[in-house]
């Protein structure tokens, strides 16, 4: 059993309360190590000492070349230790190992893409229209980051508002998810190797209650960055009533994959594969309603079927298992009784729906393929965050469109088609923040993601995320010799 310390002012530490919580490994629904329950004091100690660093001592004074220079050994720091982290994140969230140092290695690029912006935030000068006077704009850190990351993918999600928070000079607090806290917890100790001044990165773990509440009311916060789900969000908007923080917000999702009679099979079918069995269907972005132009939606289902059966499910860190457990017990319930209703709805359930046989421990689910009529059935409604992907056919693209926008969500959506227009068409007409053509669960530091509707607001990765962290000062310098006129003589 490992004990965890939150990191707080440039030091370790406990609950203020002595509190602590386990942290379960799900291949085995043991717990294996602990985390402290940040308390109300706690969150206020994070944020001043955060409100200090923004204001006071090195960092407040730190040139943004030598706030990149610190960005950039803190990637090369991840890198390296991209093997050790993406054990940790294995056996705390159930992903599979093979992923997990993968992408530890890649979050890396996220940190150091923006340590190379970080002295290129520039403002403009202003062609006024009124003479004598030279006007320009700068753009300032914003101030205390809050940011509020989910299980999943906590690593990346970490790095997609810190990375660009910092590199703006803003300082953070990260809280992270009670159900698989250690990964950011191991990261913390490379911030703190790498020297960060004290107060700059501040990490909490914890409870919505008192702890996310807390934070994101906080009135010295001045940015809320949020990932997780709509009805957490809701309370996250409303608590920032209290600070009139800008909030961001990447919500679920429940992204179509469309499907066209002249697609690559194999292509369209790994796309499929990818976007709904990849981390074991646990993406905001998975395409789990997946649409189907009907000449070849019966030669699709057998496909995908075939290739479900083949998947291998089992410990996460054996280097051959493709499908590892679902995150939580909570998850595995939820999608089992799901299913049901939607094959009470008259779905066919073409293979999985169940547990896998010979894993009596920890939460695994099979790999799951629903066929369903339409969108009334309640697989194609509801995000599952499991390994189900519901497939409905389609007649004309027209139609496709249509299927695909129906739905409150607009996060990720997939076109799959050889015909270069029709993909440009239908690329503009789905409503969705993120749209890949051919591919799917593509993601870059240099591409905003984000998305629409119930999906959420504003956007991390890119350009765009450093607008989201900074804001805008104009400044007004008159440059004539002569005094300012009298405000009460009226020429």
């Amino acid at each position: 059993m490992i004990d965890y310390q939150m990191y707080i002012d440039g030091g370790f530490c406990d609950a203020s309360d002595g509190g602590r919580f386990d942290s379960i490994n799900p291949a085995t629904g043991e717990a294996w190590a602990t985390a402290p329950a940040a308390t109300e004091e706690d969150v206020d100690r994070a944020v001043h000492a955060a409100r200090r660093a923004l204001h006071e001592g090195e960092w407040a004074e730190m040139t943004p070349t030598r706030r990149g220079r610190l960005l950039y050994a803190l990637a090369d720091l991840m890198a390296e230790r991209s093997e050790h982290l993406g054990s940790v994140e294995t056996q705390d969230s159930g992903k599979l190992a093979v992923e997990t140092r993968g992408q530890s290695a890649y979050v890396a690029e996220y940190y150091r893409y923006y340590a190379g912006l970080a002295d290129k935030i520039q403002g403009d000068t202003l062609p006024i229209d009124k003479p004598d006077l030279h006007v320009f704009t700068t753009r300032e850190p914003i101030g205390v980051v809050a940011g509020i990351v989910p299980w999943n993918a906590e690593m990346l999600l970490t790095a997609t508002k810190a990375a660009p928070a910092l590199a703006a000079g803003n300082t953070v607090v990260i809280k992270s998810s009670e159900e698989a806290p250690a990964p950011v917890l191991e990261f913390a100790k490379l911030v703190d190797e790498v020297g960060f001044p004290p107060g700059v990165f501040n990490l909490i773990t914890g409870f919505g209650e008192p702890c996310g509440r807390a934070l994101t009311s906080h009135p010295l916060v001045s940015r809320v960055a949020f990932t997780g789900g709509v009805d957490a969000a809701r309370h996250v908007v409303a608590n920032t009533a209290a600070n009139f923080a800008p909030v961001s917000l990447e919500l679920g999702g429940k992204s179509p994959i469309v499907v066209f009679d002249d697609a690559d099979l194999e292509g369209a079918v790994n796309g499929a594969v990818a976007g709904n069995f990849g981390a074991s269907g646990q993406s905001c972005v998975a395409g789990s309603r997946v649409f189907v132009q009907a000449g070849i939606h019966d030669e699709f289902i057998a496909e995908v079927v075939r290739r479900a059966e083949a998947v291998r499910i089992g410990d996460p860190l054996d280097e051959d298992t493709q499908m590892g457990p679902l995150a939580t017990e909570a998850q595995r319930d939820r999608i089992e009784a799901v299913l049901a209703e939607s094959r009470s709805q008259g779905a066919t359930v073409h293979t999985g729906g169940q547990r896998p046989e010979g894993l009596d421990s920890g939460w695994y689910f099979q790999p799951t393929v629903i066929g369903c009529d339409d969108q009334t059935i309640r697989s194609t409604q509801v995000e599952l965050f499991g390994p189900v992907m519901s497939v409905l056919p389609f007649e004309t693209e027209d139609e496709g469109v249509a299927l695909a926008n129906d739905t409150e969500f607009g996060l990720g959506a997939g076109v799959f088609t050889r015909d270069v227009a029709r993909a440009h068409r239908v690329a503009k007409a789905i409503r969705s923040g993120i749209v890949w053509v051919n591919t799917y669960r593509a993601i870059s530091p240099v591409a905003p993601f984000g998305g629409f509707g119930q999906s959420g607001y504003g956007r991390e990765a890119g350009m765009d995320a450093i607008y989201e962290y900074t804001r805008t000062k104009s400044v007004w310098i008159n440059t004539s010799d002569k005094p300012m006129s009298n405000p009460f003589v009226m020429r």
